[in-house]
């Protein structure tokens, strides 16, 4: 995983001096599999008919699994670990306008946490098969909670 080019920005874009301390620690629960091998490739949003994706979960989370095959939506919360994470001010390539950093759905967010609702296409073992995702390969898993709204 390499981190962002931070001097990498667009004209008007402004950028905050990250804090030096965190103020929480997060265990990723697992990886994310995906078709994408960058964050130019990604859709800009899942499509619940889109590729299979995997959701690799580490031994110590599998018994957490136990039930999740009753859903056939879930919520997975996960690390956008590419992201930057100091831009106050974006200039989205969509609209060239620039928005508060909590106006947009950009990735780019002082905690790059992205939610997607997925639809469970099955399980094998410790892995989740989806579809429904937007994120790079190896993207690291924060959370997955069941949808209690289904949409499918």
């Amino acid at each position: 995983m390499s981190a962002p080019d931070e001097a990498e920005h667009r004209p008007g874009e402004t950028i905050a001096a990250l804090p030096q301390d965190f103020a929480a620690s997060i265990y990723f629960i697992g990886i994310i599999r995906t078709p994408w091998p960058n964050r130019a490739a990604c859709p800009k949003r899942g499509d619940p008919d889109g590729p299979v994706c995997r959701l690799e979960i580490s031994p110590p989370w599998i018994d957490a699994l136990d039930g999740v095959d009753a859903f056939t939506a879930l919520q997975i919360l996960y690390w956008m670990h590419l992201a930057r994470r100091d831009l106050t001010r974006q200039s989205p390539r969509s609209s060239q306008r620039l928005h508060g950093t909590f106006a947009l759905r950009s990735p780019m967010r002082p905690n790059p946490i992205a939610s997607s609702i997925v639809r469970l296409i099955g399980r094998e073992g410790s892995t989740l098969l989806v579809r429904g995702l937007d994120c790079v390969d190896g993207t690291p898993i924060v959370d997955i909670k069941p949808d209690h709204c289904p949409r499918w």
